[in-house]
C-alpha cells in the first residue's frame, strides 16, 4: 500500500520522553497521554501509529480516543483478549516470573487492575489465531474503512472506493429534466447507434470512473498506449480536471497528475463530416445525443472533434491483424472524426425488454452489497449459461474468502448486457438461465445462495480484446464495489476469423496471458484475482469439483460445445446411478450438471436458434412514435415490424393526393421517417395494403441512415410513381418508387401521418443511375409555415438549409462505404416545377393503375389491388 507506520511502545519511550515516570497510576496515565499526543502528531504527517502500550485505564484511553476524534484521526482500540494463564506462558522477558517470585510489584492483571474495553474496534483472541490471521484482521478493517486507500471513503465499508475515487452518476436531476430537455432539443443532434448507446450507459452510470464523457483525444492516447490514465481527484497538482478539458498539445502544466488508475479500453463516440461541420457551425457549445430511432437522450458539452485514427486504435487495442473480428469491422464503420465530451443522461436508459429489473448503476448495486451486509464482493462474469462447474468455482470462492478473514463474502452474478457478437449466447437465454440459479438456491449443486448473491447486468459491450479488455472488466466492477475479479482462461478472448494473419480459425490471444496481464495491469490496485480451476463432473455423487487423482476414472468432462450439442438435441436428464461414457450418444445430461429450469431454457435456445425472439444484447424496445390513426404488427426495430392505416387499405394507392380543401400548392404528405430517426422506414410497394415498414441490408438485418441524424421528416407523396420509362435530360429512368418528399419544419411529425405539406420546389438526385426527385415542402402546421412559401423564403428563414440538404443527398450512403450520389442541378427548382414533376409522377401511377389516359403500364410486381388503384 505504500504506507509509512511506526510503532511505539513501552520499551522505545521509557528511555526517552517517558524516562521520568513510574509505575504507579498518576505516571501510568501521564504515560498513555503522551504517547496518545505523538501518535496524534505522527498520524497528521500521513504515518500510521501502532501504540502497544499498556494501558490498564479505560478513561486514560478515552482521552486519547477524544483527542484523536477531536482532530479527525482514526482511532482503532485492538482488545487482546488473552488468558492471563496463555501469558503467563509466553512470558518472552520473564516478567511474570519475577511477579511470582515478588521481585515486581503492581503489574498489569496480577495485582493491578486492568479494565477491558466496553466497545473495542477489533477483539483479537490472539491465543486461538496464528500471527498471520491476527495481521489479516487487522488489515481487513483498515481497508473496508478506506485507510490504506489514500482517499476519502465513499464507498460502503469493505468495499472499494471507485476509481479516482469518485461516484459517477451522471444523470440529470429530476428538477432540471424538464429544462434540460428543452436545451437539447435546440442543439446540433449527434447520431449514436445502439452500440454506443451501451457505451453512453456505461460512462453515465459510472463503470468507467472516473470517466465523464466520450475519450477527448489526450484520454484516448493514453488508454491506447498505457492501458490505463493519470487522474488527480484531490488537485494536488492543479490537474483535477486534466481529463475533461480540451487536448492541448502544445502547453503542459508542470507536474504530472499523481495517480495512475486502469482504463484499457477506448470509449469513443465517431461521427461523419456531416455532424463535424454541424458542431462547428453551431453557437452551441454542445451537442444532443440522438439515437437511430431519433430519441435525444443526452447532452454532450463542450465537444471536441479531432481525427478517427482507426488503424492505430484498432493495432494498439487488439494488437492482431483480423479485418474479419466483429468489434474491429465495428470500428471501421464510424466516422473519420470522433468526439469527445462529458455527457449529462436526461433519463435513465431503459431497452424495455423484460430485463431492466436486472438493469442497476454502479451506485445502486454498490448500495445492494451494503444491505446485505457485505464485507467483500467477488465478481463473476457471465457470458453463458452456469452450470454446476461454475456454481462449485464461485462457492467455492467464497468459501475461501472466509477462510482469510471475511465474514459475509457477497457473489455479484454479473452476466454481460452489452453489444456481442451473433454467435453468442443471447442476453435473455443467459440472465433467465441465471435467474432459475438463484431460484434453485443450494438445494441442486448448479444452484446460488440469493442471500448472498446479486446478480446485476453489466452494461458494457464485449470487444473480444484479451488481455486488454480483461483489464477494463475487472476496473469495470471494482468501480461498483468489487474487491475480486474471477478470471479463467483465455479471457475475452476468442477465435480468429479466416482473414486473421497470424491464427485464422484459432485462439487470437494465448490462454495465459489474460490473467497474466490483468494481476500485473498497472492502476489495478488492490483489486485481487481469483482463478478458474478445471473442474469435472463426479459420477459418483452427480456433483462438478476438482477431479480427485486417485480416481480419475470417475470423472466426466463436460465441454462447452458437447453441452452446446446435447441442449441442440433436447438431451434428457441421465439415470442419477447410470451414467453413459458417451453422452452425446445416449442423448442425456448428468442430472447434477444443471438446474433443471436452467437446462430446459439452454435447450428452448439451441432447438429455435434462428427464432427471432431472442434478445442478442441490450437494444432499446421503443414505440416507433406512429400516428393514432395507424396501426403497427410485429417488432419495431426488425423486419417483421409493418405499420397500416385504420381509414385507408393502402398507404399508397388510397389516400388522395391533395388534402380535401386548401392552397393549391399543398399536397399530402405521408411521413415514412419521422425527423431525427434514421431507421430507414418506406411504404412496401408489393405488399397487400402497402404498408410501410423498414428496409433491409443485403444481409436481411434492418437498414439505417448512418451519416448522421436527419434535420427533416422524410416520406413520400401518394397516388405518384417515379416510373422507370420516363427519362431525364440525361437518360436517367425513375427509381420505380413513389414521389419522395422531404419536410423541411421543425416539429417531428409521426410515422404514418398524413400532413398538408406547401411545395417549395425539388431536387433531382441520380442515384445509381437512377431519377429520384425529392420534393422539398413545409408542413402547414409548421410554426414557420406562414412566413415559407418558396426555397428563398426558406433560406431568409433557415439559412442554410438548401445546402444541408444538397450535402445529404449527395453523400449520406459514403458512410456505407458506396460512392456519392450526383444532382442533376445544383439549383432548386421552382414550387410551380416541382408541382408540375408531380402532376406527371401522378399521372404516371394512373397508368401503373390502368386508370391513365396514356399506355397502361406493367404491374412491376406491385400489390395494387386497393380500392385507389386497380381494386374494387
Amino acid at each position: 500500500y505504500g504506507k509509512h507506520v511506526y510503532r511505539l511502545d513501552g520499551d522505545n519511550l521509557r528511555t526517552g520522553i517517558n524516562r521520568d515516570l513510574t509505575f504507579s497510576e498518576g505516571d501510568r496515565a501521564e504515560s498513555v497521554r503522551r504517547t496518545g499526543e505523538i501518535a496524534t502528531l505522527f498520524a497528521d504527517s500521513g504515518v500510521i501509529t501502532l501504540v502497544g502500550l499498556i494501558s490498564p485505564y479505560r478513561g486514560d484511553r478515552d482521552a486519547v480516543r477524544k483527542r484523536h476524534e477531536d482532530q479527525g484521526i482514526p482511532f482503532y482500540e485492538i482488545f487482546l483478549d488473552v488468558p492471563v494463564d496463555e501469558l503467563k506462558k509466553r512470558d518472552p522477558k520473564g516478567q511474570y516470573a519475577r511477579v511470582e517470585s515478588g521481585e515486581l510489584k503492581h503489574f498489569t492483571c496480577i495485582d493491578d487492575p486492568y479494565e477491558p474495553p466496553i466497545r473495542p474496534e477489533i477483539t483479537l483472541k490472539t491465543h486461538e489465531l496464528e500471527i498471520e490471521q491476527s495481521a489479516d484482521i487487522l488489515f481487513r478493517r483498515l481497508e473496508m474503512d478506506g485507510v490504506l486507500e489514500g482517499a476519502p471513503k465513499i464507498s460502503p465499508p469493505g468495499l472499494p472506493n471507485p476509481d479516482g475515487d469518485e461516484v459517477i452518476d451522471l444523470h440529470v436531476p429530476e428538477h432540471l429534466k424538464a429544462a434540460k430537455t428543452e436545451e437539447a432539443e435546440r442543439l446540433p443532434k449527434v447520431l449514436i447507434t445502439d452500440l454506443d448507446l451501451n457505451w453512453l450507459q456505461v460512462i453515465g452510470e459510472g463503470w468507467a470512473s472516473p470517466l465523464k464523457g466520450f475519450m477527448r483525444e489526450g484520454t484516448l492516447l493514453e488508454v491506447l498506449h498505457f492501458n490505463s490514465i493519470l487522474v488527480d481527484p484531490f488537485n494536488l497538482t492543479e490537474n483535477q480536471d486534466i481529463q475533461s478539458s480540451t487536448t492541448n498539445f502544445e502547453t503542459f502544466k508542470q507536474f504530472r497528475a499523481p495517480d495512475r488508475i486502469s482504463m484499457s479500453v477506448p470509449i469513443t463516440l465517431s461521427c461523419t463530416d456531416y455532424t463535424k461541420a454541424a458542431i462547428e457551425s453551431s453557437s452551441h457549445n454542445a451537442v444532443a445525443l440522438t439515437t437511430q430511432m431519433g430519441n435525444i437522450v443526452a447532452i454532450l458539452r463542450n465537444p471536441e472533434v479531432y481525427p478517427n485514427r482507426k488503424e492505430e486504435i484498432v493495432a494498439r487495442m487488439f494488437g492482431v491483424i483480423d479485418p474479419g473480428h466483429p468489434y474491429i469491422k465495428e470500428i471501421y464503420k464510424g466516422g473519420d472524426y470522433l468526439i469527445g465530451g462529458e455527457v449529462e443522461l436526461l433519463d435513465r436508459i431503459r431497452y424495455n425488454d423484460g430485463l431492466d429489473k436486472w438493469r442497476k448503476t454502479s451506485t445502486e448495486i454498490m448500495e445492494e452489497f451494503k444491505e446485505k451486509g457485505a464485507d467483500t464482493v467477488y465478481a463473476f462474469q457471465t457470458r453463458n449459461p452456469t452450470h454446476a462447474g461454475h456454481a462449485y468455482l464461485m462457492r467455492s470462492a467464497g468459501e475461501n474468502l472466509k477462510k482469510e478473514g471475511y465474514k459475509n463474502p457477497v457473489l455479484w452474478l454479473s452476466p454481460l448486457g452489452g453489444w456481442t457478437k451473433e454467435d453468442d449466447v443471447p442476453l435473455d437465454v443467459r440472465v433467465n438461465q441465471h435467474e432459475e440459479v438463484l431460484n434453485s438456491g443450494l438445494e441442486h449443486p448448479g444452484g446460488l445462495d440469493p442471500a448472498t448473491t446479486v446478480m446485476a447486468i453489466w452494461p458494457s459491450p464485449m470487444v473480444y480484446a484479451g488481455p486488454t479488455e480483461v483489464q477494463f472488466h475487472a476496473k469495470s466492477r471494482r468501480s461498483a464495489g468489487a474487491s475480486y475479479f474471477v478470471v479463467g482462461r483465455d479471457p475475452a478472448g476468442m477465435k480468429g476469423s479466416h482473414q486473421a494473419a497470424a491464427h485464422p480459425d484459432d485462439d487470437l490471444y494465448d490462454g495465459d496471458h489474460g490473467r497474466y496481464v490483468l494481476q500485473n495491469s498497472p492502476g489495478i490496485g488492490s483489486m485481487k484475482m481469483l482463478s478458474f480451476v478445471k473442474v469435472m463432473y463426479d459420477i459418483t455423487d452427480n456433483v462438478m469439483k476438482v477431479p480427485d487423482d486417485s480416481r480419475l476414472d470417475d470423472f466426466i468432462s463436460i465441454s462447452g460445445s458437447k453441452m452446446r450439442l446435447l441442449a441442440r438435441n433436447g438431451a434428457v436428464p441421465c439415470s442419477a446411478t447410470d451414467i453413459p461414457t458417451d453422452l452425446v450418444e445416449a442423448n442425456c445430461v448428468p442430472s447434477g450438471f444443471m438446474i433443471p429450469k436452467g437446462w430446459d431454457i439452454v435447450v428452448d435456445y439451441y432447438k429455435n436458434i434462428d427464432s427471432p425472439r431472442w434478445i442478442p444484447w441490450s437494444r432499446p424496445v421503443v414505440d416507433p412514435g406512429a400516428s393514432s390513426r395507424t396501426e403497427g404488427s410485429g417488432k419495431f426495430g426488425t423486419g417483421g415490424f409493418q405499420l397500416k392505416h385504420k381509414d385507408y387499405e393502402s398507404f399508397w394507392h388510397d389516400i388522395p393526393l391533395h388534402p380535401s380543401s386548401g392552397e393549391d400548392m399543398v399536397v399530402n404528405f405521408i411521413t415514412e421517417i419521422p425527423l431525427h430517426m434514421t431507421a430507414k422506414m418506406e411504404v412496401q410497394k408489393a405488399l397487400p395494403g402497402n404498408p410501410i415498414s423498414q428496409d433491409s441490408n443485403s444481409d436481411g438485418s434492418p437498414r439505417y441512415y448512418t451519416y448522421g441524424t436527419p434535420f427533416f421528416n422524410y416520406g413520400y407523396i401518394p397516388q405518384t410513381w417515379e416510373d422507370p420509362a420516363l427519362k431525364d435530360s440525361l437518360g436517367n429512368g425513375g427509381d420505380n418508387d413513389p414521389l419522395d418528399v422531404m419536410e423541411i419544419g421543425s416539429n417531428r411529425l409521426e410515422m404514418g401521418s398524413i400532413t398538408p405539406c406547401r411545395v417549395l420546389g425539388h431536387l433531382e438526385l441520380i442515384d445509381e443511375g437512377e431519377m429520384d426527385n425529392k420534393v422539398l415542402c413545409i408542413a402547414l402546421s409548421d410554426p414557420d409555415a406562414s412566413r415559407i412559401h418558396n426555397v428563398g423564403d426558406l433560406e431568409r428563414a433557415k439559412p442554410g438549409t438548401v445546402d444541408r440538404l444538397k450535402d445529404w443527398l449527395k453523400r449520406y450512403k459514403t458512410s456505407d462505404g458506396k460512392p456519392e450520389n450526383a444532382l442533376a442541378s445544383e439549383e432548386v427548382t421552382s414550387a410551380k416545377e416541382a408541382m408540375e414533376l408531380i402532376g406527371e409522377t401522378h399521372a404516371r401511377w394512373k397508368n401503373l393503375c390502368g386508370k391513365g389516359t396514356g399506355y397502361t403500364s406493367g404491374d412491376h410486381g406491385f400489390w395494387l389491388d386497393a380500392a385507389g388503384c386497380k381494386g374494387r
